[in-house]
């Protein structure tokens, strides 16, 4: 039985490449230089930062009543990134911060108060 060369190196390319795919798949995800991996970890901490305090925002003013200023706390903030994505140690100002950001953000000076300008 004649094996045909063209067949083999048809197979031999799929086999090259499937492992080169295996050997790089996790590093495609993962930085490789702890400078980067840091960035990544701190851009990704600002993000879920600023959607803590949309959340909070968000529910600052489903709990108050139609004619009532919706009133939002860095301490609630900080309560939604420990509670929602596991992040305690969350340092005040960086909280209060990212509130002031959303605060202005999301046009919540008509309708909300905060602490987070003190």
């Amino acid at each position: 039985m004649a094996t045909d060369p063209f067949g083999l190196l048809v197979v031999a390319t799929g086999v090259v490449l499937v492992l080169f795919g295996l050997l790089w798949r996790g590093r495609l995800r993962r930085p490789f230089d702890p400078l980067r991996a840091r960035l990544a970890q701190e851009r990704l901490f600002a993000q879920r930062l600023r959607r803590a305090a949309d959340m909070a925002i968000v529910a600052a003013r489903r709990q108050a009543a139609p004619d009532e200023p919706a009133i939002i706390r860095v301490d609630d903030v900080i309560r939604v990134m420990s509670a929602q994505f596991g992040h305690h140690p969350v340092p005040r100002d960086q909280a209060a911060q990212a509130l002031r950001e959303r605060f202005e953000a999301g046009a919540c000076r008509t309708d909300c108060l905060t602490d987070a300008f003190d």
